[in-house]
């Protein structure tokens, strides 16, 4: 496994709580908007879609990572608000891992292949713990 990093998710104001975790931390921000990618079906107001659809802050070897929830998706609560993001070494371990950690819980995001990795997925397993599993490979988020 390449790395475990905590994703914290909030209610539209993530770019100003990872604006001020940069104030404390230092490091470079890196910053995706739900308008730079592909939303399916999902139905975004244009204030929403001015939403920061993932942001990742490198802190030593790990990395602090979230999203704003729009309305579509659902609302956050202080406490519930995290998940648990593993960075797989392979597709093999990411499917592994991820039909391991749903497997009595419960798949929010099917794994599969998305814009930024060759499989990610989410699902919160039987003890309520929210997973993020992905494997990168080859894919360069924002390459065209």
């Amino acid at each position: 496994m390449k790395s475990v990093d905590p994703y914290l998710n909030f209610n539209g104001n993530t770019e100003e709580v990872f604006t001020f975790y940069q104030s404390v931390f230092g490091g470079e921000l890196q910053l995706a908007r739900f308008s730079d990618m592909d939303t399916g079906d999902m139905e975004l107001t244009e204030e929403q879609k001015n939403g920061v659809a993932h942001v990742a802050l490198p802190l030593g070897d790990s990395m602090l990572m979230g999203s704003d929830v729009p309305g579509a998706m659902g609302t956050v609560t202080a406490g519930t608000n995290f998940a648990i993001s593993i960075d797989a070494d392979s597709t093999e371990e990411a499917d592994r891992v991820f039909g391991g950690l749903s497997e009595g819980g419960e798949v929010s995001m099917p794994l599969g292949k998305v814009e930024w990795a060759e499989r990610f997925g989410m699902c919160t397993d039987k003890y309520g713990v929210q997973w993020m599993i992905g494997y990168t490979g080859d894919v360069v988020f924002g390459a065209p």
